[in-house]
């Protein structure tokens, strides 16, 4: 088949919407397909339309719609799409409902669609590669925390930062942040929190082989957001053997689980603060996080993810010509 897949991001960005476009991209391809990336649908014949995007992509999956009505439009709902624009935006249920299949990137995610589109949701957890060589964290006197997000105000990008003000003066952590500040003030904020805030470095926007290896060396992930569709780094993070903090959201729950002991109510610096001290100080505990997520690590496996969409597509296909 020839594929379009649609994704808002701009060419050569490292978010999460471009990562995941490029990697179904190359999976696709693996499976056979022509595959091209766009950032709108520009009106060329295909097999088939991936959108990822309810609403920013609400137009190409429009246009498509109305161009090849009988042929395969598979909506991706990779954010706020699903926690927020669904319940605002016309143009995002539109999608929806023209839509052959939609595809969320964690389970829990089909509760918040329309009962009546549930049937066609497909939930296909991203996959992440393991490190090319093993980096074990570093095993000096700093316990190392990694954040790995754009900073934008879903992100709570921040958080990380002051929940690492409150704990112990002997504490060994230190929090690192990769990311594109989206916003002057957002890298306003980020100097002013290195000023006063000892424990914290802002490192600006990071190539995806970089935030790898700064994942690999790194104690703990914290993903503070306060939405999400899936978040690829909760997939890195099990790839690379690396425990999880994570704000108590349905995106991170629908990976980790709604059990999972690394979680923390989301916005709450001090819960978090908690956590971050109890996984420096108590072995057992960072035991139970890293037993966890490895255990978890089949999940996002390449090859799992590769599976679910040969069946996805094999299933619109046969939709399409039957």
């Amino acid at each position: 088949m020839t594929i379009a897949i649609v994704s808002p991001a701009r060419r050569g960005t490292v978010n999460g919407n471009a990562v995941t476009a490029r990697r179904w991209a190359r999976l696709l391809r693996s499976l056979g397909h022509r595959v091209r990336l766009q950032e709108q649908y520009d009106g060329r014949s295909c097999d088939a339309l991936i959108a990822l995007h309810a609403r920013r992509s609400a137009a190409s999956a429009a246009r498509f719609h109305r161009l090849y009505p009988e042929r395969p439009l598979i909506v991706a709902l990779t954010g706020t799409d699903l926690y927020h624009d669904i319940g605002r935006s016309a143009a995002a249920r539109r999608s929806l409902e023209l839509a052959t299949r939609l595809v969320l990137l964690q389970p829990e995610g089909i509760r918040e669609l329309p009962a009546h589109l549930r049937r066609k949701a497909r939930a296909i957890i991203q996959s992440a590669a393991a490190p090319p060589h093993a980096v074990r964290p570093s095993a000096s006197e700093d316990f190392r925390v990694l954040v790995l997000g754009n900073l934008r105000a879903v992100k709570d990008p921040f958080r990380a930062a002051m929940a690492a003000r409150l704990l112990p003066e002997d504490s060994r952590i230190t929090v690192l942040h990769a990311g594109r500040a989206l916003e002057p003030r957002y890298e306003q904020r980020a100097h002013r929190e290195m000023a006063r805030n000892p424990r914290y470095r802002w490192l600006g926007e990071v190539s995806h082989a970089r935030a790898q290896r700064l994942l690999a060396a790194s104690r703990l992930l914290v993903v503070s957001s306060r939405s999400e569709g899936g978040a690829n780094v909760v997939s890195e993070a099990l790839a690379a053997g690396i425990p999880v903090l994570g704000s108590d959201i349905g995106g991170t729950r629908g990976v980790l689980g709604a059990d999972y002991p690394g979680l923390y109510p989301t916005g709450d610096t001090r819960s978090l603060a908690g956590l971050l001290e109890r996984a420096e100080r108590d072995r057992a505990f960072y035991s139970v996080l890293r037993r966890w997520c490895r255990h978890l690590a089949p999940l996002v496996r390449p090859t799992q993810e590769r599976k679910a969409w040969q069946r996805l597509i094999a299933e619109v296909h046969l939709k399409a010509h039957s």
